[in-house]
């Protein structure tokens, strides 16, 4: 049985409800907007997840989002469900608009983060705490990079967009002991490579 699609929104299937992705091509105008807020959420944690080193990175990911959800909007007349997870059709989709956008951003100006100087200090924080931060990501970002392409990709599956292991393995294609395997050993590393640095 196919996952139901609400599981964008709380992860738990409601046997013998119609799908959400049904009820949304059917013209179900609350399930159309339920699931594109599901897929947003979805796409804009992949989106953080593949270009937090870029800059204007916020926006970057927002946009891709963006583009993710008019995606999945324009193709959900002709989706059809083969028993795979919602989210993994969601996720294919984010994986080449997050493609694109670095490929955009090789090819374009450079922009920069900029704090409002109007923004309250709290909300700001120091120089130092801003430093010590922006340190400790890039720390985060080197060892992650580190990794291969399929524990990256295992990783930010399952900690940064939420899949499960048996989502995550029909999305990959690999079976759900494989991506926890994977998973388990990615995080190893990450801990091995973190100490050592």
């Amino acid at each position: 049985m196919a996952t139901d699609p609400g599981t964008l929104e709380d992860r738990t299937p409601q046997a013998g409800s119609v799908s959400l992705t049904t009820r949304a091509r059917e013209g179900d105008e609350r399930a159309r907007e339920e699931l594109l807020a599901g897929v947003h959420r979805l796409a804009l944690r992949y989106a953080r997840a593949r270009l937090g080193t870029y800059p204007a990175a916020a926006e970057l990911a927002a946009d891709v989002a963006q583009e993710v959800c008019m995606a999945v909007l324009t193709a959900l007349p002709a989706y059809d469900d083969r028993g795979a997870p919602f989210e993994a059709f969601v996720y294919r989709i984010a994986a080449h608009k997050v493609a694109d956008a670095q490929r955009a951003h090789a090819r374009g100006p450079v922009t920069t983060d900029v704090h409002d100087e109007a923004w309250p200090r709290e909300l700001v924080g120091s120089a130092e705490d801003d430093v010590l931060a922006a340190d400790e990501a890039s720390r985060v970002r080197d060892v992650l990079s580190s990794l291969s392409e399929k524990h990256q990709e295992v990783l930010i599956l399952r900690v940064a967009v939420g899949l499960s292991a048996r989502e995550t393995a029909e999305v990959i294609g690999s079976t759900p002991g494989a991506v926890r395997v994977l998973q388990h050993r990615a995080l190893a590393a990450l801990r091995d490579r973190w100490e050592a640095g």
